[in-house]
């Protein structure tokens, strides 16, 4: 049975990979034992941005070592964000200073200060000047941006339209989402609003791009 479940997810993530589509969540190709903060996350949909940890605490950063290893390992496929952050920082890492055994890289992942004022990251929201917003990091200037998107009162409905796979391809096609890779504008979001549809009132989230 094992065997059989490998070998199904296999020909799924090569489907996946044939066709280009992210789908905003981490993937267990294979099963994994002695990772249970990973096994946690995967188990309940999370992806590694979403560490349900304690910002800093040592749970927080073993998500991200354990992590590493199954990626590593080939035991997990990760999504675009979630690789883009183990490559460009060694979260998870530890070195050893003066006896001590430190963890490298803690970027604020979940929380941030924005004109005097703690807000979440990477979190859409509703409201604002367009229909959604979100606070993000820009990793040129390291300071947080609100970044506004949707047209206000536009969309129709858009709980129907994100159920239909054929609306939301037409979107991505027209838009371009996957050349959309900068977190500071709102195409970036306004492609990937399916990920975090669940959070701003709609039944569930979906996956790949709008």
């Amino acid at each position: 049975m094992t065997i059989l479940k490998d070998v199904i997810l296999g020909k799924i993530l090569q489907i996946k990979k044939r066709k280009n589509i992210n789908t905003g969540v981490m993937i267990k190709i294979k099963d994994i034992v002695g990772l249970p903060s990973l096994n946690y996350h995967l188990e309940n949909g999370l992806t590694l941005s979403e560490n349900v940890y304690r910002y800093s605490s040592d749970s927080f950063i073993q998500l991200f070592s354990e992590a590493r290893q199954a990626h590593r390992d080939g035991l997990i496929e990760l999504n675009e964000e979630d690789a883009q952050l183990l490559e460009s920082t060694d979260i998870g890492e530890y070195v050893l200073f003066e006896g001590r055994k430190v963890p490298l890289d803690l970027p604020m992942l979940n929380e941030a200060e924005y004109k005097g004022k703690d807000v979440p990251l990477n979190k859409p929201k509703r409201g604002g000047s367009k229909k959604f917003y979100v606070y993000v990091r820009d990793p040129k200037t390291k300071n947080v941006k609100k970044v506004s998107f949707g047209a206000k009162d536009g969309g129709g409905n858009l709980a129907v339209k994100l159920d239909d796979p054929k609306r939301r391809k037409a979107f991505a096609d027209r838009h371009n989402c996957d050349q959309k890779t900068d977190k500071t504008t709102p195409g970036y979001w306004s492609c990937r609003l399916t990920r975090y549809s669940k959070s701003l009132g709609m039944s569930r989230n979906y996956s790949g791009y709008w």
